[in-house]
């Protein structure tokens, strides 16, 4: 089957004109989506953007400029703009919102020559780090569909695992590409700050989202960053260009490293499941089995940096306005976090942001003489759908949240470059990601690094029931 194909296989099979860009689309367009992955369709708009690539690959050819996924499918987060597509932010209070533009992420995305098939799922502006808003069906892990996908990528990363996508743009503010990630057993990478451009819209002042990309494989991530990467005028932060192309670090070994490891919660004081420990146990014998030195370093970033983020996090959500009129559709916890967000005055705010900078650059600099850093990615394997979520009491519900995910949101704070990657499976067949993160700008060491240990303990193989 096509799906069985990774992206970059799909890809070279439309240059060898074994497959049209529109026998792709049709393919993903007739699958099912069993696992809550879309919020709006847009096949027939996937089938348009096809039919224009593939008459074009029949008459002259593929474009001289055309990267390795062009012709591949994919799909776009429902909090990217997208002109004449439903776009709702993965909120009621947007449930009709129909933008006259599209991002530049969006456009980036077609000039590649990827059709997109529809909005992936996310909840509440992005927010929880799960994913059931209120204007779709929650978005599950095809590994058990009673489970949470994670968020807020939820429906890219469910939309993957599931085989609805071959791979999928995400977005990252404090874990949301990397959490579903680990819970739908995919590789889940968050860049650096600045590697890949945030306009028009620039929504972040504080700086700690990025697009990313989730694929199975660490070489399709690869290439839709190679995709996705690239400064425009304006941004407020940009990393170096690399050496090449991000997917050509996957085939170079990256030498003897020195590995960091801890453990310790960083944003919570919570108990680590038995199977997070155990995956980072593993991966830690693995990469010492590979050659490299793995040492055991404190915690990084002090516990006060945590009412810092939270007050940050707080002042992006109430920027995150409803229409005129329509503030009574909120979500409980996003009405919480506003009103937290609007209590605090500016410079109350920019002391904030300055404490987390200095935060950042105490952390940046202990960990500085470390090539990559390891952890586990989730406290637990994914939670049954409404476990984390509290209506009634918002708060606890950030609490739980913040149980679930204590270490992701640190590489926000830091600006390094993070991969969740799928190296361990309960025994009830979950999977549970562990995470590698790098010095700011050194994706392709990342990268690099996590080809290695895919090749070493492989997963593309594995899948879901109903695959």
């Amino acid at each position: 089957m096509l799906h069985d194909l990774t992206a970059l296989e799909q890809g070279d099979a439309v240059r060898r004109g074994e497959v049209s860009p529109l026998e792709l689309v049709e393919h993903y367009a007739g699958r099912l989506d069993r696992v809550g992955a879309f919020v709006t369709t847009t096949h027939d708009l996937a089938r348009e953007h096809a039919r224009r690539l593939t008459t074009r690959l029949t008459a002259e050819g593929r474009p001289t400029d055309a990267g390795p996924l062009w012709g591949v499918p994919t799909g776009i987060k429902d909090l990217h703009p997208t002109a004449g597509v439903r776009t709702t932010f993965g909120s009621a209070a947007y449930d009709d919102f129909v933008p006259d533009v599209s991002d530049d992420l969006v456009l980036t995305v077609e000039a590649a020559g990827m059709p997109s098939l529809g909005k992936t799922s996310t909840p509440e502006f992005g927010s929880p780090c799960y994913t059931e808003p209120d204007v779709a069906p929650p978005a599950v892990t095809p590994w058990d569909t009673g489970r949470t996908a994670g968020g807020s990528s939820g429906g890219a990363a469910a939309a993957v695992a599931a085989g609805l996508l071959p791979l999928a743009p995400g977005s990252d503010g404090g874990g949301s590409i990397r959490i579903p990630a680990s819970c739908c057993g995919l590789v889940g990478l968050k860049p650096s700050r600045g590697r890949i451009s945030g306009a028009p819209r620039y929504g972040d002042p504080v700086g700690l989202a990025t697009a990313g990309t989730l694929a199975r494989t660490v070489r399709d991530a690869a290439a839709l960053l190679d995709v996705l990467a690239g400064r425009r005028v304006g941004d407020p932060f940009w990393a170096p260009a690399p050496s090449g192309p991000f997917l050509d670090a996957c085939d170079r070994l990256p030498g003897r490293l020195r590995v960091a490891r801890f453990i310790a919660p960083v944003i919570a004081d919570v108990e680590v499941h038995g199977s997070s420990v155990t995956a980072w146990q593993r991966a830690s014998r693995l990469l010492e089995s590979l050659g490299h030195d793995v040492e055991d370093v404190p915690v990084p970033i002090p516990p006060e940096a945590v009412a810092d983020f939270e007050t940050c996090w707080a002042v992006l959500t109430a920027l995150s306005a409803a229409p005129p009129g329509r503030e009574d559709r909120l979500r409980p916890l996003t009405r919480w976090l506003g009103e937290r967000g609007h209590a605090v005055s500016g410079p109350e705010f920019g002391l904030a942001i300055g404490r987390l900078r200095q935060h950042a650059a105490a952390a940046l600099a202990a960990l500085a003489p470390y090539d990559v850093v390891l952890t586990p990615t989730l406290a637990m394997p994914p939670v049954a759908v409404g476990a984390l979520r509290d209506d009634a009491d918002p708060a606890r519900d950030f609490d739980r949240q913040k149980a679930f995910t204590p270490w992701t949101s640190a590489w926000n704070v830091t600006g390094m470059p993070a991969v969740s990657l799928p190296l361990h499976w309960t025994d009830d067949g979950l999977p549970v990601g562990v995470m590698l993160a790098a010095r700011p700008a050194e994706e392709e060491l990342l990268l690099s690094v996590a080809a290695q240990v895919e090749t070493a303990a492989p997963w593309a193989h594995r899948r879901p029931a109903g695959w």
